[in-house]
């Protein structure tokens, strides 16, 4: 009973949990974002240089097929997804932690060295300047 027991506590973890959504989303925000690319930016693509679909694009050395149109669309959904995920997710995340980091510090700078220290701390760890109390 216990081994069933433990697997519970394993699947119900916060980090399990999380983990599993973060796959779900992920995965559906890929194909969002591939459909973004097939369906809107690889036509808007096609109209400026005359190709609605990159995927036929290829050349032939020596009987060898070289699919090069595929690896296009295939670049631009990434570097798609990577667009989107820095605007929608990498800043808004960094902007919420500076502002954390203002409302709630964590650290103070020493007066003698400008080192970040510890809020609790009463000496500098790095110059061993003693730090004043605040009032």
């Amino acid at each position: 009973m216990s081994l069933l027991t433990d697997f519970k506590k394993f699947l119900f973890r916060g980090n399990v949990v999380d983990l599993a959504v973060a796959v779900v989303i992920g995965t559906a925000f890929a194909a969002l974002v591939k459909a973004l690319v097939a369906d809107i930016l690889t036509p808007i693509i096609g109209l400026i240089f005359g190709q609605p679909s990159f995927e036929n694009l290829s050349f032939t050395i020596n009987s060898s097929h070289f699919l090069y149109g595929d690896f296009i669309n295939n670049l631009i959904w990434f570097v798609a997804v990577a667009v989107v995920v820095f605007l929608f997710v990498v800043k808004p995340v960094q902007v919420l932690m500076d502002r954390r980091a203002q409302e709630d510090p964590s650290v103070k700078p020493c007066p003698e060295c400008t080192s970040d220290i510890p809020i609790a701390a009463r000496r500098c760890p790095l110059c061993t300047a003693v730090i004043a109390e605040a009032a």
